[in-house]
């Protein structure tokens, strides 16, 4: 290529970026702000988080269409292209987070009357974890670190920990008292979702990895506590 080609080329691979660091910014805020709506049963910061959704979907539009006009136009090769595709990906999963940040928010009217305290809170720190993770990724993809992004890989068995936990608790909850079943099954939902949001975040620290190095994480994680940082 040129180098008008190349420094074009560089240029859209850059806007490529900010799209999604602003698809990040979103999906980070409309995560947190569900938990802090569910935690505080705040109806009204439960609704703001719902009517953000369209915009982070318009968003993943836009980025799948400049995707589409990079690979007819510019042909990209190795890592240029690696870089193309995983943005689709990552863009792919930043949408599927808003929608779950969506789901968890519009199930705060549905737990208002649930009473288990102690679950409301299980959440409340599964969901700070949840946030962490993604923050960590986005920032990790911001700065195409594979160190930060394998960390957020390998910690994702400390999130199923945590459902994992969460879901004794609240089933505890429901067979002690038949009550607070319908509004015990919604929290499961929520819980669930914030289970999935990990794995999307563990989707993109795979696609972070391959995008630098051109090679696939292996099939088994470390364990949590072999870990050398927070």
């Amino acid at each position: 290529m040129t180098e008008h080609t190349v420094r074009s080329f560089s240029q859209d691979l850059e806007e490529l970026s900010g799209d999604l660091a602003r698809m990040g910014g979103l999906a980070e805020d409309m995560l947190s702000d569900a938990i802090q709506a569910i935690a505080s049963r705040d109806l009204v910061l439960a609704e703001t988080v719902v009517s953000r959704d369209p915009q982070i979907d318009n968003l993943q539009v836009e980025v799948e269409k400049k995707i589409l006009r990079l690979l007819a136009l510019r042909q990209p090769l190795a890592r240029d292209l690696r870089h193309v595709i995983s943005a689709l990906k990552i863009a792919t999963e930043l949408e599927r987070i808003g929608d779950l940040g969506k789901s968890i928010a519009k199930r705060v009217k549905l737990v208002d009357n649930v009473g288990a305290d102690s679950a409301l809170k299980g959440v409340a720190r599964m969901g700070r974890l949840v946030t962490a993770q993604l923050k960590r990724v986005l920032d990790a993809y911001t700065a195409l670190e594979t160190d930060a992004a394998n960390k957020v890989w390998a910690r994702d068995e400390e999130v199923d920990e945590h459902y994992q936990s969460l879901f004794r608790e609240v089933v505890t909850y429901m067979i002690e008292d038949p009550r607070t079943i319908s509004a015990c099954a919604h929290l499961l939902f929520v819980a669930k979702n914030l289970e999935r949001i990990g794995d999307h975040c563990t989707n993109i620290a795979e696609e972070i990895h391959f995008l630098v190095t051109g090679e696939q994480l292996p099939t088994e994680r470390p364990k949590v506590d072999a870990l050398n940082s927070n």
